[in-house]
């Protein structure tokens, strides 16, 4: 039943998207490019600020890493400003170490949560090797990279929390349109994100793929979000994203789009208005996977 639910709301969405008007965006050079990197069960998302700087949120699995490698490339992109690996998961920062080796990072922004696998001693080899300068994130920190943008800090690690809850989460800010990318954050972090931020935003990457343990009804109400992402596998072995997630996406008539479905999607906005470009038919995929 759910599978069903998730087909018809991207049924719907997809002939919403085709029929939308062009007229309400124009391309300009000062564009701000938010690209969420279909990389599996995992998240990558890559930054394009208006000033032409390059930041890379986490890498997907370690069998993502040469996808992100060549959809960097494909962007033209020889150099990354910031790299922020939101948290120690195998499926956030499996791919970080190809990327470290392809491409030159200038900095890292870290949860500092420690986590005790190869994965994440992949991750710390490469940093040293490349010897990439590391900063701990802290909350409400401004990340000045690009005047243009405001990029604060909503969350990062503390002394008792999970890997999941030590998740960086980040508000990125272009003129009037916002984007809240929420790592894998829980409903009690979203909850205190609610009562020391303002959470309202245009666009939400999902927490935690859609996972039962977040993206409380309350939260998603308060964010408000027109564009609601989720990443996530097809062929997951989580259930993600769960009913609930989407019955509450659904309520706030947030118009969903998810990798697992459109494939890479890029959201282009001058600042005042927005384009969702998805990579493929949604449709074409049902097909495949049906087939």
């Amino acid at each position: 039943m759910r599978n069903s639910k998730i087909i018809i709301a991207i049924f719907i969405t997809f002939l919403i998207y085709t029929s939308m008007p062009l007229q309400i965006y124009s391309q300009s050079p000062m564009d701000l490019q938010v690209h969420f990197i279909d990389v599996g069960q995992g998240d990558s998302i890559l930054i394009q600020t208006p000033t032409e700087k390059n930041i890379l949120i986490d890498g997907g699995p370690p069998e993502a890493g040469s996808k992100v490698v060549s959809y960097l490339k494909e962007q033209d992109i020889e150099t990354i400003d910031l790299l922020v690996a939101t948290h120690p998961d195998m499926d956030h920062i499996g791919g970080l170490p190809h990327v470290m080796k392809e491409f030159k990072v200038k900095n890292i922004l870290d949860s500092g949560k420690l986590h005790s696998t190869r994965t994440y001693a992949a991750y710390l080899h490469q940093i040293r090797k490349q010897d990439i300068p590391v900063q701990i994130a802290m909350e409400n920190e401004k990340i000045r990279l690009d005047p243009e943008l405001t990029i604060l800090v909503l969350n990062t690690y503390g002394a008792t929390k999970t890997n999941n809850q030590s998740s960086i989460v980040l508000k990125l800010t272009y003129e009037e349109i916002d984007f809240l990318l929420m790592s894998d954050i829980e409903m009690e972090q979203e909850k205190n994100l609610m009562e020391e931020y303002d959470v309202e935003a245009e666009v939400i990457k999902v927490a935690h793929h859609g996972s039962n343990t977040s993206s409380s009804l309350p939260f998603l109400q308060a964010v408000n979000p027109e564009i609601a992402l989720l990443t996530y596998s097809q062929e997951n072995d989580f259930g993600h994203p769960v009913d609930r997630v989407i019955n509450n996406l659904n309520k706030i008539n947030a118009m969903i789009y998810s990798t697992a479905a459109f494939g890479d999607i890029v959201i282009r906005t001058d600042g005042k208005n927005y384009v969702v470009l998805p990579q493929e038919n949604p449709l074409h995929r049902m097909i495949d996977t049906a087939g």
